[in-house]
């Protein structure tokens, strides 16, 4: 009789076997979580998971914190020899499809583009520089958070960034710095006196300068603006609709009316009164900014995984500051 070979279906995934190896290594689920952009309760509902597909208790938790059981930490004794075994196969893989490390196709939605991108990628090539080896050549394209998204999915890029507040489920993700939208106008709206400060129930109900449909900042805002609209009333139409953000900037700037907006992208608009910076209340307009790809819960191997790490250990991320 022929041995089952099959793996049965309480064989947990990699993605889960990394998430309890970096518990054993971190100690604690909120360390764990966040190497991998999740927050605690995210990472406790994964393991949860993990633990009623194997049946098998993995963590003990208490008010002090959470620990590994005994037969937590013998299984991720056993998921590191299998993730050592995984990496080996995904370098493999890529040296098979012919990766290597003189190219790297990267798409990007338009702020992260145009003003955090090119500074990483100066940075990292100047790292490599220093480690002694040649640094990739990149093709950098710049699109929104949906195109992104679609390149990665059909193989016309190797990485991605988005500013979307989610990504699909097939697609890899990790969120490597943050960004903040502003409300801005013309110095002759009446918003722009230094008192105003904008509800976010007005903002819900102003016509508003906006990107298209499927950037990464409309699509952020879309979702912002349901938790004071609700999800069932039909959103006020935007009063412009812009394809890009300079479009979105001098449209403000014109008195079209008030605009939502990076504040990475108006900083020089800021500065030389073209625009005023409108203090809001009732809405959070920080965002995270992720990088995407397929496969495994780490980005391939090559200029796309030192891409990524190198952003992560990089100090990029935008401060929250105020009017």
């Amino acid at each position: 009789m022929t041995e089952d070979r099959r793996l049965s279906p309480r064989m947990p995934d990699l993605a889960a076997l990394e998430l309890l190896a970096a518990v054993a290594r971190t100690g604690s689920l909120g360390a764990a979580g966040r190497e991998f952009g999740m927050t605690q309760q995210a990472a406790s509902a994964r393991v949860r998971s993990m633990e009623a597909q194997t049946g098998v208790v993995l963590v003990r938790r208490s008010p002090r914190g959470s620990t590994l059981t005994e037969h937590g930490a013998l299984v991720a004794e056993w998921g590191t020899a299998v993730l050592a075994a995984a990496h080996r196969v995904d370098t493999g893989l890529a040296g098979i499809r012919g990766e290597s490390r003189d190219h790297l196709t990267v798409v990007a939605s338009q702020t992260i583009a145009e003003q955090l991108l090119p500074r990483w990628l100066v940075s990292s090539r100047a790292a490599a520089v220093d480690a002694g080896l040649t640094p990739p050549e990149v093709t950098l394209t710049a699109s929104n958070s949906d195109g992104a998204v679609d390149a990665v999915r059909g193989g016309r890029a190797d990485l991605g960034f988005v500013e979307a507040p989610d990504v699909p489920s097939d697609v890899r993700d990790r969120v490597v710095a943050h960004d903040e939208l502003v409300v801005v106008v013309a110095p002759t709206h009446p918003w722009a006196a230094p008192e105003t400060t904008v509800d976010a129930a007005t903002l819900a109900r102003t016509p508003l300068i906006t990107r298209e449909a499927g950037s990464g900042t409309r699509l952020f805002l879309d979702a912002a603006l349901r938790t004071v609209n609700g999800p069932d009333r039909t959103p006020v139409a935007p009063a412009a609709e812009m394809p890009t953000a300079s479009g979105v900037r001098a449209a403000a700037a014109a008195g079209t009316g008030p605009a939502v907006i990076s504040r990475l992208a108006v900083e020089d608009d800021l500065a030389m009164g073209r625009l005023v910076c409108v203090r809001t209340a009732g809405l959070d307009l920080h965002r995270p900014l992720r990088a995407i790809w397929l496969g495994g819960a780490t980005p391939p191997a090559g200029p796309a995984r030192d891409l990524v790490e190198h952003i992560g250990h990089s100090t990029h991320t935008i401060r929250r500051t105020g009017r």
